[in-house]
Parts: structure tokens; C-alpha cells; sequence
């Protein structure tokens, strides 16, 4: 059985009733997630469900040509395998871990099984998919309206906020493809944010070293969904 204290680690599984969250513990397995582990493909049938508590899985869009562009980042206050609640069990794009941590797994069915119970779980998650749809017309909106500084921007605070901490282990070709952009175009981006103070970056490291401005920096966007998923789920 997955101990009591696992669920802290995951938003969505604290703001659970407690004994909403017992029926689930024991189907609960902690697992560690590497870097670049991909958990599902797109067009692939979701098997396994997973609360992230300390990783972070980015849902990307392939294109045929090969780009990659991402459509939605998954930490401690989502789920990866949303789909399953919808009457499907295929995943729409590819999820792969892009900050390495821990998660708690989940078989599909037994999260399908207690989403179709009705309760507190399924009130839950059904905010979440609301959040994720803010999300996706958020960024479409943002990618089509505002400077690449911007998203860059916004982008970061975004991760520092899902995973907790103002040290991110980005490298700027994983930002650009998170992006849909060049990576010369993030060159550019992040080199001005950092002659301004609100970066430091080195190879596969970036430091937020004045957040206040960054956030003044960022688009509305941010703002936005960090006010969405405050009201909808409360994180």
C-alpha cells in the first residue's frame, strides 16, 4: 500500500476527501521517472495513469516533419492519462518526462472504475480537464500574439511554479522545441533576459535570479492560467 504521506506530493490527490484518496492508496505504486522517459505515445492505449509529485512530463505534439511542439506541461497539481475520464483510453500526444523525479502509478482501470463512481474524484479531475482546456486556448492565443521574450518568459515561471524551485535543468534546444521555435530565436530571448538580471543560465541550467521582473517580463498569459488553476483546483 502506498503510504498516507505519498499523496502530499500530488495536488490533486491532497485535495482529495480522506476517504476518497484510501480507496485509491492501495493501487497507488511510487515510481521514479528519468529524464526523457516517454510514458505514453500518441494513438497508443493508456495502460497506466500517473500523479507526478516531484517530475514534470510535457504532453508534446509530433509533427510529420518531425517538429515538436508542446501543448501542455503535467506536475504535482495534474495527471498524466487524463484521457481515460473522457470515454477513451488512447492518448491524444506524446508524454515524456522533461524534469526527472517521482510519481505515484496507477493502473487505467482502476482510476476509470472510480472516476465513473461520481464523487469527489470525478468533480475533481473534471476541473482539471477544464484547466488543461484553459490551458491549450491560452497558449494557442500566446504563441499566435506574443513576443518569443514573452513566452520565454512566461515559459519559465510556468515550470519554476510546477516544480517548486527557481533551478531548472533546461537546455535552450528543449526550450525551442517546447516552444515551436528556433533556437536562436531562444539565444536571443534568454541573452536579453540575462543582461537584464532575470536569468543566468549555463549548459543545461537555468537560474530565475529576479522573478518580480521576469513576471513583469511575462505576457498576460501567465497570469491567466496561474489564476485558472488556482480557482479550479485550489494550487
Amino acid at each position: 500500500m502506498c503510504e498516507n504521506s505519498n499523496r502530499y506530493g500530488s495536488r490533486l490527490l491532497a485535495a482529495l476527501p480522506s476517504e476518497d484518496y484510501q480507496r485509491l492508496a492501495p493501487h497507488l505504486e511510487p515510481v521514479s521517472l528519468p529524464f526523457q522517459r516517454v510514458l505514453h505515445n500518441a494513438g497508443e492505449v493508456i495502460a497506466d495513469i500517473y500523479f507526478p509529485t516531484t517530475a514534470m512530463i510535457s504532453a508534446v505534439s509530433i509533427m510529420q516533419d518531425g517538429s515538436i511542439i508542446e501543448v501542455g506541461i503535467v506536475a504535482k497539481e495534474g495527471m498524466v492519462g487524463i484521457p481515460v475520464c473522457w470515454g477513451d483510453d488512447t492518448a491524444v500526444h506524446q508524454t515524456v518526462v522533461q524534469i526527472p523525479g517521482e510519481a505515484l502509478k496507477m493502473k487505467a482501470e482502476i482510476l476509470k472504475e472510480e472516476f465513473y463512481r461520481g464523487g469527489a474524484l470525478q468533480k475533481l479531475l473534471l476541473r482539471y480537464t477544464q484547466a488543461l482546456y484553459t490551458q491549450a486556448g491560452q497558449s494557442a492565443a500566446c504563441n499566435r500574439l506574443h513576443t518569443l521574450e514573452e513566452r520565454l518568459s512566461r515559459w519559465l515561471l510556468t515550470v519554476s511554479d510546477r516544480v517548486e524551485s527557481e533551478e531548472l535543468p533546461l537546455t535552450q534546444e528543449f526550450i525551442a522545441q517546447m516552444l515551436g521555435t528556433r533556437r536562436s530565436g531562444v539565444t536571443v530571448a534568454a541573452s536579453t533576459l540575462s543582461r537584464a538580471g532575470m536569468i543566468r543560465y549555463s549548459r543545461g541550467k537555468i537560474n530565475i535570479t529576479d522573478r518580480e521582473a521576469l513576471e513583469l517580463t511575462a505576457c498576460e498569459c501567465y497570469q491567466v492560467l496561474k489564476t485558472e488553476y488556482q480557482r479550479l483546483l485550489g494550487s
